[in-house]
């Protein structure tokens, strides 16, 4: 891709995105890190527990099948406000609600899952408006922010699980944060249109048919061959990452026979993992291309998830969740940066391949925990296994679409480019 600097503005907005990241981890966090204590108050078996975080996706689900729109019409700035409002009042309702039964967790999740949705497509696009302005590669590190929050709200929710504090304190205080602190961020974001080309006909990418760079609705996204190997892709690390979110602290303590504060850790060495891997990930990117360091992390998370299986004791399953988290890192990212290589397309093919990817979140809490009541939690998470399998052949996918200006940027007088490495 071709991509015109703006340094001043674009590392304003680049803060604002790493903040509507890290707000994002750390209230998935909050929640996760509770997820034993409220099955316990609520007497849940693993399946039913899996048909309770069933509402996260099925919020997400909805939300990121309108996202496109959303993000399209509103902007992304105004969209990730929105968001940010109402996943404050969702996870204010599941600390209020669980005390009182099943109905309001579920409604609590499903309007968490359906601000969630929108808010990723959202700062995603604005990540890749950001990427391109600056002209390096750069989304893993906005996820990586993801992570940060996702340790950060771990470690808060370690500590919370050991000085007692209740689900219901711990959830609100963390809702008001990162709705306070999102919300009053991303003032300094972007225009989403600010790098969209003219319009002229785009090449067809890795064998879709050819149609106008700036034409088309959500609809046409889901016909692009490579838009849709991309959210398969997607899919497989989102499994991979999903699973360790909602079933290592419950795998470790089931399973392994560990304290619950034992069980929250390896959770918070998973994210860990994660969010060095999206850290120190660009420049390997940069050097190797995305599809040689896609493949090879697909099979280093691979490696790990069996170590947490199969391996004979507790720190074995340290060790596993740390290759797991770390071979996990960089799918979801650096798919969504393959989605946005077209800027005037980013929107509806971020939400076609979020929402694919989504898909993960939808059916993985369910399949596990349908299998967690035959088989163990931690025998069934060899699904997640298979499907990382699938990830490593088809990461052709995620290669860099052709610059479809071959010009020298030197034969036109334009300012300084940078162009992506394959």
């Amino acid at each position: 891709m071709t991509t015109t600097t703006h340094p001043a503005s674009a590392t304003a907005a680049a803060r604002a995105v790493y903040i509507a990241f890290i707000g994002a981890g750390v209230a998935m966090a909050s929640w996760a890190t509770r997820i034993p204590q409220v099955r316990d108050g609520l007497g849940l078996t693993p399946s039913r527990l899996g048909m309770v975080l069933l509402a996260i996706a099925t919020g997400s689900i909805i939300s990121l099948v309108l996202a496109g729109q959303i993000v399209a019409r509103f902007g992304s700035r105004r969209t990730v406000v929105a968001m940010a409002a109402l996943l404050g009042v969702a996870v204010t309702t599941v600390a209020l609600g669980y005390p009182y039964g099943i109905p309001p967790v579920v409604v609590g999740l499903f309007l968490f899952g359906f601000a969630n949705g929108a808010w990723d497509v959202a700062m995603n696009v604005q990540g890749a408006v950001v990427e391109r302005r600056l002209g390096k590669a750069i989304m893993p590190r906005f996820h990586a922010g993801y992570s940060v929050g996702t340790v950060a709200g771990a470690a808060v929710g370690a500590a919370a699980v050991a000085l007692h504090i209740s689900v219901t304190a711990h959830l609100i205080g963390a809702a008001l944060l990162v709705a306070v602190a999102v919300i009053a961020s991303v003032r300094t974001f972007i225009p989403d249109d600010v790098d969209t080309p003219a319009p002229a006909p785009a090449a067809a990418p890795h064998g879709s048919p050819a149609q106008p760079s700036t034409g088309g609705t959500g609809l046409t996204a889901w016909r692009e061959p490579r838009t849709l190997l991309i959210g398969l892709f997607v899919l497989a690390f989102a499994f991979a990452e999903g699973a360790g979110i909602d079933w290592i602290s419950v795998a470790m303590i089931d399973d392994y026979g560990t304290a619950a504060t034992t069980g929250t850790l390896a959770f918070a060495l998973f994210m860990t993992a994660m969010t060095v891997g999206r850290w120190f990930g660009p420049p390997l990117l940069d050097r190797y291309g995305r599809v040689a360091v896609l493949r090879v992390l697909a099979v280093l998370s691979l490696t790990g998830l069996l170590i947490f299986i199969f391996g004979p004791n507790t720190a074995t399953a340290f060790g596993g969740a740390l290759l797991w988290g770390l071979g996990a890192s960089l799918g979801f990212p650096v798919g969504m940066s393959a989605a946005a290589d077209d800027p005037s397309r980013a929107a509806p093919r971020v939400s076609v391949v979020a929402s694919i990817g989504y898909c993960a979140f939808l059916g993985g809490p369910p399949l596990i925990g349908f299998l967690g009541d035959h088989i163990t939690v931690l025998k069934a998470l060899t699904a997640v296994a298979m499907v990382l399998a699938v990830a490593t052949t088809i990461a052709g996918a995620i290669r860099p679409l052709p610059d479809p200006d071959p010009t020298p940027p030197e034969a036109v007088g334009s300012p300084v480019t940078v162009r992506d490495p394959g």
